[in-house]
């Protein structure tokens, strides 16, 4: 699924650097320079071009696709692929094939659990039937056309600067997020031939990275605003959303992002609510704050941060009423609704909307059906996707465990989409 005041100087400046010390999460406030500790397959070479003959591993290219069907990214480094799974009526999920990307996954510098420290490496567009997915490791995304559980023509196009790791969907338009070097977005145009960059849409973040950045000083995700009128980013260690206003054209309407700062520490996920009100989760105390987007980029809070009670809030997801977070820290999956007054809440007193399992640890990233019936979320160190009904009253029940996933090691299986 498809997902997202005054000018950054180009400065040195402190960044915050997180760590996970057993479960909990410590945020120093140092200066950091990252040396580029690029993995193994991580060097970038030329862009590979689009497209070729191509067949699933262990599937029938001729074989009819199922109506409903989860994809996972496996990030490997030394070839991504994307692992695709039929989605049963009940929410339970069958292996379906293999579909390699012709790029390379990536490991951020230090990253904990997630190697790509970012939502929406993986999205689903539903107008175009389109799944894409980045290749951090040769700065690349690639396209698929999505037929069931059948992924077909893919084409592989360079992302426009170093590490992508974000993309970000609004009507024929995409915005990829890339987390190394200065970090930067770059617009492309969705088309029947794959992802055609668009002239005049190159925007640099204005950081400091390495080309291989470290998970704590890169960018969160990229999200469009849901009426496409601004291009919203977060950045962890700066603490601040960075919003691009748009042109009716999906140009960027100014040259440098109008900057403000974040409500709670260490912003990094972005969803928004059914009255366009935007919801950051926060990592450092594991906060959601909520935000008016206005017209002009700036960026007013609506509400103070939300605790959890968790350890290391990092995913945010909207499914219909109820909005679901993943806690890294303490792989714990929380609920939120909004209440009689419009205020976000909790929807347990305990800040969980599903007991943890010995099964599922290192919660990250998400992915909600388009009818918001069923959850699915990656478990980094389990290697493991769990599936999750969503009740009336917001709470999950676990229907379903896809195991056999790249689990967290050198690198990490990151990204996750539900058609």
């Amino acid at each position: 699924m498809s997902r997202r005041s005054t000018a950054r100087g180009h400065k040195a400046k402190p960044r915050t650097v997180l760590t996970l010390v057993g479960a909990g999460l410590l945020v120093t406030a140092v200066t950091v320079t990252a040396a580029n500790m690029a993995s193994a397959g991580q060097t970038a070479g030329p862009p590979p071009q689009s497209a070729r003959p191509f067949h699933a591993q262990g599937v029938d290219p001729s074989a009819t696709g199922a109506d409903h069907a989860v994809f996972v990214q496996g990030n490997e480094l030394d070839g991504n692929t994307i692992h695709a799974f039929e989605r049963a009526d009940d929410g339970t999920l069958t292996a379906a094939g293999t579909y390699p990307t012709g790029g390379k996954g990536g490991d951020q510098v230090d990253a904990p659990t997630d190697s790509l420290a970012s939502q929406g490496s993986l999205v689903y567009d539903d107008a175009s039937g389109t799944l894409l997915a980045v290749n951090a490791g040769s700065d690349t995304v690639t396209s698929f056309k999505v037929r069931g559980r059948t992924l077909m023509d893919p084409h592989v196009t360079h992302s426009g600067g170093k590490f992508p790791a974000s993309i970000a969907v609004s009507g024929n338009i995409a915005y990829v997020m890339n987390a190394g070097g200065e970090g930067s977005v770059q617009g492309f145009e969705i088309t029947g031939a794959g992802l055609t960059p668009l002239e005049g849409t190159h925007r640099s973040l204005g950081l400091e990275n390495e080309d291989v950045p470290l998970f704590s000083s890169s960018p969160g995700e990229v999200e469009f605003t849901p009426d496409g009128a601004a291009l919203v980013v977060t950045t962890k260690s700066a603490n601040t959303l960075e919003v691009f206003p748009m042109n009716d054209d999906g140009t960027p309407a100014v040259q440098e992002p109008v900057v403000s700062k974040s409500a709670g520490g260490v912003p990094f996920a972005v969803t928004f609510d059914e009255d366009g009100r935007m919801l950051v989760a926060e990592a450092e105390k594991s906060t959601v704050s909520v935000y008016e987007v206005a017209e002009d980029g700036t960026v007013e809070p609506v509400q103070t941060p939300l605790a959890n009670g968790q350890d290391t809030l990092c995913w945010l997801e909207r499914a219909g009423d109820f909005f679901f977070g993943g806690s890294t820290g303490s792989s714990t999956l929380s609920g939120y609704t909004r209440d009689e007054h419009g205020e976000l809440v909790l929807t347990s007193e305990n800040g969980l909307a599903a007991e943890p399992s010995e099964n599922s640890r290192g919660v990250i990233d998400i992915a909600v059906t388009r009818d918001a019936e069923f959850v699915y979320v990656q478990n980094a160190t389990s290697g493991t996707v769990d599936g999750f009904r969503v009740g009336e009253d917001g709470l999950l029940t676990k229907v379903t465990t896809a195991d056999g996933l790249p689990a967290f090691g050198e690198s990490g299986m990151e990204g996750i989409a539900a058609v």
